[in-house]
């Protein structure tokens, strides 16, 4: 039990041996700390083992609108201490401050309670606050919990950056592969029973995993229906299978930019199914000659979901990864109950091998050599944030921030699945087992191949019309309301907020929940305006080639 020991103001505890506060005056000594702290703005304030909360008050008082506090507290019994003590002050500032109880690995819920309570994107840097000695009773736990928010912090605008920059792309996208509804598969109506799949990334390391997948399985590995199992591949190395004449199962197909093409050089027409993305490149869906399946991942939270979901028009969703080979790797799980087997996902690279063999980026390379360029990648190995790491298999190699924050969020979504397997090689760690290259083709030797019953019936062209039409009316309401030909401040807002596609990658709204400047920004409101001409124009589109199909 902590013993409280009465001081010259204030209480001082001790406990499990140690004296937590100044046995003179711990309310000074927290005061000293608090008046010494530089105030930043849109600042989380992480305050370990607060106790009584000595200088909180103090603090709060210096403390802008847009900064918090957030007490943490991993004992049992010191949290029921600040519990009783704190009261007075978490009820009369709730909404400056807050105490929970969280010890080692509740990072995670932490990051998301403070996502509730305070909102998305609300806050720039997170700042260690000790006003007792407590923390020394457990450092490590908090020194992981403000890692794990700092890192949260950084993913979230990290998401809002891309959304500013992208999100535009994103929703013109949608609304113009609305029109493959009719004719294309809902990506839940596929099943691979229990087969086992092998996922496949355009890595260094895929070519060793193709030619070992062909040297035991023969002919048996080049066509689907051949094979025990399946692959599913991302885009980027549908040029590497068609290579080696390997008919994939599904290709993966999530990017939204032109970019995209050129993985689709020396391919067009060629038999493989596709998974696409709603936000995918259009252009994408006229390439592949097989069968073609649609799914989406949300970029962010927007009414229109919502309104596509009611109708019944919505994709299945899955959550949104960013990259196109851990997406394959969430498909594989939904598609299939068997073992998962990934190879070529490396998130690393040398500087000879940056992809592998005939994927756009190696024929690039090749295509641009000449007597004053090196078939070296130097200027890709050594440019600015890109570091030496050991591989899986204890390799040299190098990667990239962005390689190494696609690898954690790997292992954060897939490390907890029993079914998931790696195959050893020069890619980094995934955090899932790891394979040798003859354990992996013998596990794939033992699954069956299960024809796929994947017929439903054709959405109706009159749903999707009439939901368009419906659209259509909301933004002519809105330019309505904007050009002052209709009013109503009730109406005006409820419009806004329904049209959010609009306005959700603006810098002030991306990444923030729904959270948009007031109806009285002029500002806003001429960007909002800027928005509405070309979407109509896009509604108009996707309506006149629904009809023509």
């Amino acid at each position: 039990m902590p013993r409280e020991l009465p001081a010259r103001r204030g209480f001082s505890v001790t406990y499990l041996g140690k004296a937590l506060l100044s046995r003179i005056d711990p309310i000074a000594q927290a005061e000293r700390l608090v008046s010494a702290l530089p105030v930043k703005d849109r600042t989380l304030y992480l305050c370990p083992s607060p106790l009584y909360g000595y200088g909180l008050d103090l603090l709060l008082g210096k403390l802008g609108n847009n900064s918090v506090v957030l007490c943490i507290e991993a004992d049992e019994q010191l949290y029921d201490l600040s519990v009783r003590n704190m009261g007075a002050l978490l009820g009369r500032a709730k909404s400056s401050i807050a105490l929970v109880k969280a010890g080692s690995g509740a990072g995670p819920e932490l990051c998301r309670y403070v996502r509730s309570k305070w909102g998305e994107r609300r806050f720039r840097r997170v700042e260690m606050l000790r006003l007792s000695m407590g923390w020394q009773l457990f450092p490590e736990a908090y020194s992981g919990i403000a890692e794990d928010l700092r890192s949260d912090m950084a993913t979230g605008w990290g998401n809002a950056m891309t959304l500013i920059k992208l999100g535009r792309l994103y929703a013109r996208n949608a609304v113009r592969n609305l029109r493959l509804l009719p004719r294309l598969h809902d990506i839940s109506s596929l099943d691979y029973g229990g087969s086992p799949v092998l996922v496949l990334g355009a890595g260094p390391s895929l070519d060793k995993v193709l030619d070992g997948v062909i040297s035991f399985f023969g002919d048996k590995a080049l066509q689907p229906e051949s094979r025990p199992f399946r692959i599913i591949c991302a885009d980027t190395c549908i040029p590497c299978l068609k290579d080696r004449s390997i008919m994939p199962d599904l290709v993966a197909i999530l990017e939204s930019q032109h970019w995209n093409l050129r993985d689709f050089s020396g391919v067009s027409g060629w038999g493989a199914s596709a998974a696409l993305d709603l936000s995918s490149l259009p252009a994408s869906a006229r390439v592949l000659a097989g069968k073609a399946y649609i799914f989406m991942t949300p970029w962010t939270g927007l009414r229109l979901f919502n309104r596509l979901a009611e109708k019944s028009l919505l994709p299945t969703s899955m959550s949104p990864m960013g990259s196109v080979g851990l997406t394959a790797v969430e498909l594989a799980r939904l598609l299939s109950g068997g073992p998962i087997i990934t190879g070529g996902i490396d998130f690393s690279f040398t500087m000879d091998s940056y992809h592998a063999r005939s994927s756009p980026g190696h024929l690039y390379k090749l295509a641009s050599l000449n007597r004053f360029a090196s078939p070296l990648n130097a200027a890709a190995a050594f440019r600015q944030g890109c570091f030496p790491v050991q591989s899986k298999s204890g390799i040299p190699v190098r990667s990239d921030p962005a390689m190494r924050n696609y690898r954690e969020l790997f292992e954060q979504e897939f490390s907890k699945d029993s079914g998931i397997f790696d195959i050893e090689g020069p890619g980094l760690a995934l955090g899932v087992r790891t394979l040798t290259l003859d354990k992996a083709v013998r596990v794939l030797a033992q699954g069956t191949y299960v024809p796929c019953n994947d017929s439903p019936a054709p959405m109706p062209k009159a749903n999707l019309n009439a939901f368009i039409e419906q659209e259509k009316n909301l933004l002519l309401r809105l330019r309505d309301y904007l050009t002052g030909t209709e009013s109503g401040e009730d109406s005006f807002d409820g419009l806004l907020d329904e049209c959010d596609y609009l306005w959700a990658h603006f810098p002030e709204c991306a990444g923030t929940g729904g959270r948009r400047p007031p109806s009285s920004d002029l500002s806003f409101l001429k960007r909002v305006r800027a928005e509405i001409d070309p979407f109509i124009k896009l509604w108009d589109m996707t309506l006149r080639e629904i009809e023509n199909i």
